[in-house]
């Protein structure tokens, strides 16, 4: 069995898409996942599946689903790419609890960055599947928007850092 780091999008976020890690739990072992960890209540968890990361991606969006009542994005990282996501910060020297990794389901698309707005004082960044942005004053005065960024999810550093430590223990 495989070893990924799932990381879902909009849950436990300001109120909102509440979801027990518990029951998150529970949702995996559903789809026949196994050794499931998760790391603070905001969605994400380190498992093993016997199912392809596509496959897995799909089973947790419908169960998800029908859980919440509503699409939950679901974003399906290896071990590997865990770790290329935290190595590849174009940021290295921004504090980590401000520099985030925007994970995506595919590439960013040929001019991600030419269409935000709102930008003041932050850098942007593209990895694989990711868009990276470091909120040099924090991201609670920020108003930056990146399109292209709508339907991703993302996780500072620190997460970053701790999820693809986790997965690298499986």
């Amino acid at each position: 069995m495989a070893v990924f780091v799932v990381l879902l999008r909009a849950v436990n976020v300001g109120g909102t898409g509440k979801l027990p890690m518990s029951d998150l739990k529970k949702l995996c072992e559903d789809v026949g996942c196994t050794d499931m960890r998760t790391y603070i209540a905001s969605g994400n968890v380190v498992l093993r599946s016997p199912l392809s990361k596509a496959r897995l991606k799909a089973a947790l969006e419908k169960k998800l689903h029908a859980y919440a009542g509503r699409p939950v994005g679901v974003m399906v990282r290896t071990v590997k790419e865990m770790a290329e996501v935290a190595k590849r910060n174009p940021f290295p020297k921004g504090a980590p609890n401000r520099v985030v990794a925007i994970f995506l389901d595919k590439p960013p698309p040929r001019g991600a960055l030419a269409n935000v707005s709102g930008r003041k004082d932050e850098e942007l960044g593209l990895g694989k599947r990711e868009i990276y942005v470091h909120y040099g004053d924090g991201m609670g005065t920020s108003e930056l928007k990146i399109p292209a960024a709508r339907d991703g999810t993302a996780r500072n550093m620190n997460t970053v850092a701790k999820l693809a430590a986790m997965a690298a223990e499986y």
